[in-house]
């Protein structure tokens, strides 16, 4: 990871990580928005492609280390790499390393939901097995997600992919939420659904300071507007709905919104529409 930049929030340290990158169409990524418009935020390649990051997100808390999300992983075929249009690989053990920690001293991933490039890296390839990338840490999501993973219909099985949680069930570590909790001391999860029904979303809090990680229902600072949904969106209304009610939330806390998928800015302060009031880039 070349920017060792950090935000802090109250004495929490918030990094972001290297979960590998893609090329994405994007109408896509901007759902019912007219490509007119959105390109206006993120401009496009000759074929209608944008660039995103996969960035899980290292919280620091004194007491915790904590990773939300985990990339994409080691694990894709050449197929679906081609597929899914990756360019840069996942180097979150190396990035975590460059941030002066091991997989091994992580004792909390949370997920925000559980499609392939966000829980790619719960497990990792190595030396011809899969394994756990943090050996030691508990695994936070949604029980209805768990479920939905478990059970995948025909549209989330092509996201939710077995390798990925291959073995979780019998380790030991799951940590099924339902609803709302504090995970450890100033970093609690929300239930919110709409992306997938068992999206959930991440609020940070220390010393009067707050950060909200919305997960795919706000992929990038340019999905702002409630009524810029994805393609990807399972329940697109339940997404305007929770965007609304959480981003008014945290603007009247002045809180920093973090991004997963953003290639350019990692978090900001969001003012009337939109208008980015303050920004920490890459």
């Amino acid at each position: 990871m070349k920017d060792k930049a950090k935000l802090n929030v109250g004495s929490i340290e918030i990094a972001w990580l290297d979960g590998g990158s893609f090329h994405v169409d994007g109408g896509t990524m901007f759902g019912p928005v007219p490509k007119v418009v959105w390109e206006r935020k993120i401009p496009p390649a000759s074929d209608n492609d944008i660039f995103l990051v996969a960035s899980p997100i290292l919280v620091r808390t004194g007491q915790n280390n904590v990773v939300i999300d985990t990339g994409i992983g080691n694990k894709l075929t050449e197929k679906q790499a081609k597929i899914h249009g990756i360019r840069d690989k996942w180097a979150l053990p190396e990035s975590l390393k460059e941030m002066g920690l091991s997989p091994e001293e992580i004792d909390t991933v949370i997920l925000t939901h559980c499609d392939y490039d966000h829980a790619g890296g719960v497990l990792a390839e190595k030396d011809g097995e899969i394994v756990p990338t943090f050996p030691d840490a508990r695994i936070v999501m949604q029980r209805s997600e768990w479920e939905d993973v478990s059970h995948p219909n025909r549209r989330s099985a092509h996201t939710f992919w077995e390798i990925n949680f291959r073995g979780l069930a019998e380790c030991g570590r799951l940590d099924l939420v339902d609803g709302e909790r504090e995970i450890v001391p100033g970093i609690s999860v929300r239930h919110t659904g709409g992306h997938n029904r068992g999206h959930q979303v991440v609020r940070i809090e220390s010393r009067g300071e707050t950060a909200y990680h919305l997960g795919d229902l706000l992929p990038s600072h340019a999905h702002f507007n409630p009524l810029w949904v994805m393609s990807y969106d399972n329940y697109p209304m339940d997404v305007i709905d929770q965007k609304e009610k959480l981003e008014k939330e945290a603007m009247d806390e002045n809180a920093w919104f973090l991004f997963y998928h953003d290639p350019v800015t990692r978090a900001c302060k969001f003012g009337e529409k939109g208008i980015l009031k303050e920004k920490f880039e890459r």
